[in-house]
Order: C-alpha cells, then sequence, then structure tokens
C-alpha cells in the first residue's frame, strides 16, 4: 500500500523541478512511511511512497523494467500475482523482484491496455511507455485505491492518491465546481468522476486511459468492467448455500498473503464477523481483531464483537471511545481533502488508530450491505415500489407531489419515514425516488438553503444525473438491484471505500475488501432480492450462509453501525462551534448558502424545534474544507512561483 505522484509535460520534454515533484510527495509521506523516491526524465517526474507489506526490500518504485521500455508508479495489491509471475516468465519475460509491481509492469508490455483484464486486486497505477512517449493509467473494478489528476495551464498533467497532493503545485486551479457543491448536499460527498475543483478528476474505477505526449486535452476515461447487470440466471438458494462460504472464504485467503502482521476490523456485525470467522479457518494462530466501543450503550457494539473474538479465540483488541470524541473534525477535512460528511469517519479513524497498534494489514467487512441489499433503506425502496406499482406515473405525481409540497415534515421520525419524504418519492419514478429518499437534503431543502446567485449558477442543475448517467445500465433490474447497482457505483466507492482508505492511510495501515473481489462480486449480484431480502431481513443470503459460522444473536440482530451522537452535540459542546462556523465569513461570504437559512438551521435545532443534525454536521464539514483549503491555495502559490 502506498502513495503515487506524477507529473508529465504533455507539450514538451521540460524537466520538472525536482523540488516540485518532492512536495506534492510529501504530502502523502503518511501513505508510505518506509521509502520514498523518484524518476525523471526529460519531461516526466514519477514519485513514490511506500509502506511495504510484501517483498519487503526488493521492490522499490518508481520500477523500471528489465527491458528499460516502461516504468511504474503503483498503489495496491495484486493478489494473483504468483500466478501472473509464472505465466510471464513462460513467456520469457525476466523478473528482478519477487513482488506484485514487476508483475504488473510485464503484464503491461505483454497485453498493454488489456493488463487490467489480469488483474486480480485493488490498485491504481501510471506506467510510462519511454517508445510511445504516453502514460497509461488505470484503477481497480470498484474503486477501492484512488486515483486524482489534473491537466495544468503550463501543460502539466499531474496526478496523485489524494487531492491534497494535486493541490500543492503552484499551477492548480482552486476554482470550486458548481455542481458537486449540489452533490454534495445530497450524498455527504463528491462522487465520481469529479472532485470540488473545477478541473481536477477522480479516475472512475474499473476504468483507463492514456495520455500521450503533444496531447492538449484529457482523454475520454475507457471502461474496462462494469457490475454484470445482464446474467442470465439468479442464483438459486441451492446454490447460494452451496457455493457462498468457500468463494467468500477463497477471497479472504488471497487476501492474507503479507509479509507483516495482519489482522481484521470486528465490528459486531455480520460482516466483519464473516471475515474473523473465516480467517481463523484458515490460519493456525489466532486472528487479532480490533474493536472500538463506545462510552454510550445505543452506540456500543462490543458484547456481539467479543462473542465472535471469545468463539474463534481470536487476540481481542478493543478500545473505547468518549461520546464526546470530536476533536477530529478539522484533522478530517485534511484527510479528506474535499467536503465529506459521513461521520462514521471519526470512529473509523479511531479503529485504523488501534489496528495499526498491532498490525500493519487488516481484513474489513465493507461491501457486503451493497452487495446482499443490507441497508434499511432498500427495504423501504421495496415498500415504496410496490406503492408506486398500483398507479402509473401519469396519475402519481399529480395526485402525490401536492401532497408531498403541503404536508407537514415529521421532524420526530427518522429521515426516510417522514411524511413530506414519502410523499414526493411516490411522485417519482424508480431512480428519482431513491435518489429523493437517501439524500441527506432533499431538493427542496437544498434550494432553500442556497442563494439565488448559487442558483442561479447551477441553471437547473440536480443531483438527479449523478443517478441518470447509469439509467441504461438499469433496465434489467429490479428496483432493489437498481438501487443496489446505483450504490455500488456512487455512495460505495465515493463514500464507503473514501472513508476507509483515508482513515486507514493516515495510520499508514493496509486495509483489504474480500467482499469486493471483483470474482466474488460478480457471482454474488446474481443473489435475486427475494432471498437476500426476506421478512423485511436484509442480507438474508449471507446470514442463512454463515449460520454454521455465527452465533445467531450477532447474524440477527437490528443493524447498528458506526454512529456517533451528533444531535446531542449541536446542542451541547458544538453549539458554539456550531454557531461560529456556520455563520461565519467562509459560509456566509462564499456566495452559495442563504444566510438566514443558516441561521434558521441551526437556531431550530439548537432550541430542540427540529433535528436538523445531518444538514448541520454536512455543513460543518464544508465549513471545515472552506477554511482548510483558502490556507492551502496561499500556501502553495507563495511556494514555488514560476514553475
Amino acid at each position: 500500500m502506498c502513495g503515487i505522484a506524477g507529473i508529465f509535460h504533455v507539450g514538451e520534454k521540460q524537466a520538472i523541478p525536482a523540488d516540485l515533484i518532492a512536495a506534492m510527495n510529501d504530502r502523502q509521506i503518511h501513505r508510505g512511511p518506509d521509502a520514498g523516491d523518484y524518476y525523471f526524465e526529460p519531461g516526466l517526474a514519477l514519485a513514490h511512497r511506500r509502506l511495504s507489506i510484501i517483498d519487503l526490500e526488493g521492490s522499490p518504485q518508481p520500477m523500471q523494467s528489465a527491458c528499460g521500455r516502461a516504468v511504474i508508479v503503483f498503489n495496491g495489491e495484486i493478489y494473483n500475482f504468483k500466478a501472473l509471475h509464472t505465466e510471464l516468465k513462460s513467456k520469457g519475460y525476466v523478473f528482478n523482484t519477487d513482488g506484485d509491481t514487476e508483475t504488473i509492469l510485464n503484464a503491461y508490455l505483454e497485453w498493454g491496455e488489456d493488463c487490467v483484464h489480469h488483474l486480480r486486486g485493488m490498485f491504481a497505477f501510471a506506467v510510462w511507455d519511454k517508445e510511445k512517449e504516453a502514460l497509461f493509467v488505470a484503477r481497480d473494478r470498484v474503486g477501492i485505491k484512488p486515483f486524482f489528476f489534473t491537466l495544468l495551464d503550463n501543460g502539466h498533467f499531474a496526478f496523485g492518491s489524494e487531492l491534497k497532493v494535486l493541490t500543492q503545485h503552484p499551477r492548480f486551479d482552486h476554482t470550486l465546481r458548481d455542481t458537486t457543491i449540489e452533490d454534495y448536499f445530497t450524498f455527504g460527498y463528491v462522487p465520481e468522476p469529479h472532485t470540488i475543483y473545477q478541473h481536477t478528476y477522480k479516475l472512475r474505477p474499473g476504468h483507463r486511459f492514456t495520455i500521450h505526449r503533444g496531447q492538449k486535452s484529457l482523454p475520454e476515461q475507457e471502461e474496462y468492467w462494469d457490475i454484470p447487470v445482464d446474467f442470465d440466471n439468479e442464483l438459486s438458494s441451492q446454490e447460494i448455500e452451496a457455493q457462498l462460504v468457500e468463494r467468500l472464504k477463497e477471497a479472504v485467503d488471497i487476501r492474507m498473503v503479507a509479509d507483516v502482521p495482519l489482522g481484521s476490523f470486528l465490528s459486531g456485525g455480520v460482516d466483519s464477523s464473516a471475515v474473523v470467522a473465516l480467517m481463523s479457518q484458515l490460519q493456525d494462530d489466532p486472528v487479532n481483531a480490533c474493536s472500538i466501543g463506545f462510552d454510550v450503550e445505543t452506540f456500543n457494539e462490543t458484547d456481539f464483537a467479543k462473542m465472535v473474538a471469545e468463539r474463534y479465540k481470536s487476540n481481542h483488541h478493543i478500545e473505547m471511545v468518549g461520546q464526546n470524541d470530536f476533536d477530529l473534525i478539522d484533522k478530517l477535512a485534511f484527510l479528506y481533502d474535499e467536503p465529506y460528511a459521513d461521520s462514521s469517519a471519526m470512529p473509523t479513524y479511531r479503529v485504523c488508530e488501534l489496528a495499526r497498534k498491532h498490525v500493519t494489514v487488516a481484513l474489513s467487512g465493507d461491501g457486503a450491505d451493497e452487495l446482499f441489499a443490507g441497508y434499511g433503506r432498500y427495504r423501504l425502496h421495496g415498500h415504496e415500489e410496490k406503492v408506486r406499482g398500483m398507479l402509473p406515473l401519469g396519475l402519481r405525481k399529480p395526485v402525490f407531489g401536492p401532497l408531498g409540497a403541503l404536508y407537514p415534515k415529521m421532524d420526530w421520525a427518522p429521515r426516510i419515514f417522514r411524511a413530506k419524504t414519502t410523499f414526493q418519492s411516490m411522485a417519482l419514478d424508480t431512480v428519482e425516488g431513491y435518489h429523493n429518499s437517501m439524500s441527506i437534503l432533499r431538493r427542496d431543502e437544498r434550494l432553500k438553503l442556497y442563494s439565488d446567485d448559487y442558483k442561479q449558477k447551477l441553471n437547473g442543475y440536480s443531483s438527479i444525473e449523478v443517478f441518470n448517467q447509469y439509467r441504461s445500465k438499469l433496465s434489467n433490474l429490479d428496483p432493489i438491484k437498481k438501487a443496489q447497482y446505483l450504490d455500488m457505483k456512487t455512495y460505495l466507492v465515493g463514500d464507503i471505500l473514501t472513508k476507509v482508505d483515508r482513515a486507514s492511510m493516515a495510520h499508514s495501515l493496509e486495509v483489504r475488501v474480500p467482499f469486493l473481489d471483483h470474482k466474488f462480486v460478480e457471482w454474488g449480484f446474481k443473489a435475486p432480492t427475494s432471498l437476500n431480502l426476506v421478512s423485511g431481513v436484509g442480507k438474508h443470503t449471507l446470514k442463512k450462509a454463515m449460520e454454521p459460522h455465527l452465533p445467531h444473536d450477532v447474524l440477527y440482530r437490528k443493524k447498528m453501525g458506526f454512529s456517533v451522537p451528533l444531535a446531542t452535540w449541536f446542542k451541547g459542546p458544538l453549539k458554539e462551534r456550531l454557531y461560529d462556523g456556520l455563520l461565519g465569513k467562509h459560509m456566509t461570504e462564499s456566495g452559495y448558502f442563504s444566510a438566514q437559512q443558516l441561521k434558521t438551521l441551526v437556531d431550530q435545532h439548537v432550541k430542540g424545534v427540529r433535528d436538523n443534525s445531518a444538514s448541520l454536521w454536512t455543513l460543518m464539514m464544508f465549513e471545515s474544507f472552506l477554511r482548510q483549503s483558502s490556507e492551502t491555495k496561499r500556501a502553495a502559490q507563495s511556494g514555488q512561483a514560476g514553475v
């Protein structure tokens, strides 16, 4: 696991200043504290920070192929590298190392851009091809590892593992993209392929492209893999029961290869518990399991984690986090580099901090909810779809649309149960309804929050466009599968995987995700909704398969998740910060918000009129981003003039 960075001068072979690429690379030293090195040639600089996991001494980066034609910087792990090593060696390729990095290099020389089809793992890499004078970049299929890039006005194509690498460049364009602010206040993150910045992008999961010397614009991203949605037949219950555990065990097994201490997260939920159970069956030594507990009972899952740890005699490490552990707010804004509003990033940061005390690699259970319909919102989306199915859209709009506008919001209820939200969803089609019900702020709430000037800049744009770009892929899927597919393309990569990558790499910890092995995803997504959602219970497929391996109370208890007591914080210890931040100059002078609506949201919550905690946290993280990004801009532009 590492951090990568680079600058390719697409216009001419102009030397890249060594101090510039070093400054960029140093911004991600946390991703790879073990080593850092560079490769230079006229018009090109590649940089790498290494966290040693496999072949600890023998795979330095940037790495040049044995023939000298290609150079790579790579972040991730290739789990089938030994088999590829053997295959490529039989074709005559020379290997000077025993790691996975050189395997990608030789795979590129053999198969070109199609080398990605041969790789099983998580990865983001760039390969410089000297013969073609071109840079080939690729990202893993589901987006576990990040890749940011931009083309600057001086001809520098710059890339890195984190946005902070790029913002270090003095020519970086800090202009914000207006539409992604609307996206952020819908989803709580900025969805691929955009970033918060106008001219900077994320490489989409399962995509690749090549940029050549002489190109004057960024190439289109090419999709090389997608979640299969045109499967001929769904899996039967017999097939699932016979195959799920063995397939998942194989995905876990290949992720247990490491030359450093290895363990797992253990939240006490089904997914991480399943990973620990299977790891225990695959190794003789006890699994190093790491859990975070909370000093508030309603947020604490450690009793369930202990059940699993005791059953499998794990080396169980537990640390407790106080309910007032809110000192991380500004640190999170620094880690994520752009607005990011998932408050569970705080306990995730803490569990990564705990894990790094004991291991260098940890397995997680992320991805199971999206793959096997584990979120409660899927069940509620299904209920809404049944109502939608009773009336055609042409009749639902005139009936439910006015009700959604008139019915008062039921603030005592969880957001998805509120009558106004439900009525609004009934007036929409399947995709629009799911978008409305899972939004942090609904469309009407966002428009009330925005200033008139910002609404004019949006020019009618709505964040539904993030979902609309996938509509063509959804026609063969039932409503729940549509929601799962959308989540895997947006929420999983933009929220869940982003959260874990930044939180883990802040502590130089590698996290591996067996549920998101692409072969397991291709198989598991075929599990029918009728078997995943049974009597209102999500992930039924996975739970049934794991019954011989986990306690009943772990499998069938109510889902909790990593929650933090935001509502209480904003009425107490964070009240002053709430007023100072949301009503301060960075927000009121940004031009994006109605100052009156900002004050209304804060006042309503503090006085107990409405629970606006989700909206307020989203706004607070945006304010922290605005404040820190302005400081970053000043520092970068004063640091290296004339580049």
